[in-house]
């Protein structure tokens, strides 16, 4: 007997779906009715019906200060039946900064540090007009904020040629993120650096020189000219919600503090 065309053999299988099924079944659910923030002596607590919230490396999960606990307290309590990390940027970047970060935080720094050496508002690209164009009208006035705020001066360089930065420049740059006496601070900081490709951006945006949309949108103009040239495509835009919900909860634990 043979199969109607709708019957589940006829079907046709869609592998990113299935995958989500499964991470569906493996989720944890929902266990909790209530969520507080209760101040410590060292910050503030989350906790779930009375009990205090831990990482995933069973830290108790504080917060530095009441605006951010209220932030992370929201997500707890926006959780539906089941707990989806994915929905809960906030508190994932404080659970690396507390399990992680806080542990290797001159690592942390240095990480961040090396991508002054190549930082992505470096290069420029010569062509077409309205990428040099838009390039310049994103990127310049960060680099003029570098070298106001710090005395930073950066060597631009056409196309992908790496080019050397001055000494000077990179040594201070080190020094200024070793100074940065908050984990999470350095953890959020780290995420929009890799995220934009950008030492400078990210710095730009945590000491509110520029606010979270500018700066979004300053680490993907080559990204935006492209697709303005070659148009759209769905996948690489379902990567780049993604990346930016991770964007803008690092944007709003920087602006906490």
């Amino acid at each position: 007997m043979s199969s109607s065309p709708d019957s589940p053999a006829n079907t046709p299988i869609d592998p990113h779906e299935m995958v989500r099924r499964d991470l569906k079944k493996s989720l944890p659910k929902r266990f909790w009715k209530e969520v507080a923030c209760v101040a410590e002596e060292n910050g503030f607590a989350i906790h779930l019906d009375g009990r205090p919230t831990r990482t995933p490396a069973r830290a108790q999960l504080v917060l530095p200060n009441r605006v951010l606990a209220e932030i992370v307290a929201q997500e707890w309590r926006d959780v539906g039946e089941l707990i989806e990390p994915a929905a809960m940027p906030v508190t994932r970047i404080v659970n690396s900064a507390i399990d992680a970060v806080s542990k290797r935080a001159a690592e942390v720094a240095d990480d961040c540090a090396r991508y002054a050496s190549s930082d992505l508002v470096c290069y420029r690209a010569e062509e077409p007009p309205r990428l040099v164009e838009r390039q310049a009208l994103h990127w310049d006035p960060v680099l003029a904020w570098a070298k106001d705020s710090y005395g930073w001066r950066f060597t631009l360089a056409g196309g992908i040629i790496h080019v050397a930065q001055p000494e000077e420049t990179l040594a201070s740059v080190r020094n200024h993120l070793h100074r940065i006496d908050h984990p999470l601070r350095l953890s959020a900081l780290h995420v929009v650096t890799t995220i934009s490709g950008s030492l400078l951006l990210a710095l730009s945006l945590a000491e509110g020189a520029f606010g979270p949309t500018a700066i979004w949108n300053a680490a993907h103009v080559d990204e935006d000219v492209q697709m303005e040239i070659w148009g759209q495509d769905a996948e690489a835009l379902e990567r780049r919600k993604q990346r930016e919900a991770e964007f803008r909860a690092a944007a709003t634990i920087l602006a906490g503090f």
